[in-house]
């Protein structure tokens, strides 16, 4: 990818995040994540609670949808380079760059304006070196 082709797919998975409405965003991360990793970035324990915020039956709270954009941006910008699989392997494996926490527990139990730019960090490298 080249640097331009980065910057144009990290601005797009930006734009998504801000704009796509809460039930859109739950469907599109859901796509890509997985129901069950989803339920854990917006700490609840079943994926009813998924289903219910993707069908706009029942809403998530504010914090846990900042975590919840935060967590599609990097998805999406992850998935622009590998498959579905690869990226919820990211989100849940040690991650260096983070001193070794998986990039989900950061961005769920983390201080949000630390964990969502550190993990956008850490994607960003990953996705550079290919």
């Amino acid at each position: 990818m080249t640097a331009v082709a980065g910057a144009r797919t990290d601005l797009q998975a930006h734009r998504d995040s801000i704009r796509f409405p809460e039930d859109e965003l739950v469907r599109e991360l859901r796509e890509i994540l997985g129901a069950k990793l989803v339920a854990y970035l917006g700490s609840v324990k079943e994926t009813r609670a998924v289903r219910q915020w993707a069908d706009g039956e029942r809403r998530p709270s504010a914090d846990v949808v900042q975590r919840l954009r935060d967590a599609y941006h990097v998805a999406a910008l992850l998935r622009q380079c590998d498959a579905a699989p690869v990226v919820q392997a990211w989100f849940m494996g040690m991650n260096p760059q983070l001193d070794d926490v998986p990039p989900a527990r950061l961005l769920r139990e983390g201080r949000l304006e630390d964990a969502g730019p550190a993990v956008l960090a850490a994607a960003r490298a990953f996705a550079a070196a290919g």
